[in-house]
């Protein structure tokens, strides 16, 4: 029988942190559009709800929301989408964003 080694590396223990979030004050919105616009220090998402959204809108599209954020929460917003949109795809099949696409086929088929 071996005795443990005292000086032997341990592994570093890993302690995973949890953050609490407060949404008590949040407000919700849907929003069907968004805009990407940005400066090199932030980037400028805007979301709003197009009430056309097939084909051209015939007016302006009203912002709802605007978030601003820099490059770094930016990056980290995109994998935390891109994770969940993958988990959704592997779930339900993928998701085809061309509205054209999505319609036609049904409509081809004769299911309107």
């Amino acid at each position: 029988m071996t005795e443990p080694n005292p000086h032997a590396a341990t592994p570093p223990i890993q302690h995973q942190q949890q953050i609490h979030v407060d949404d008590s004050k949040a407000i919700s919105c849907y929003a069907n559009f968004c805009r990407v616009t940005g400066t090199p220090e932030e980037l400028i998402v805007d979301f709003a709800l197009n009430n056309q959204p097939m084909g051209v809108p015939d007016g302006p599209i009203p912002v709802a929301q605007r978030i601003i954020m820099n490059h770094f929460t930016a990056k980290r917003l995109l994998a935390a989408l891109q994770m969940s949109v993958q988990r959704h795809e592997a779930a339900f099949g993928v998701l085809e964003t061309d509205v054209r696409k999505r319609v036609l086929p049904a409509i081809a088929q004769g299911n309107p």
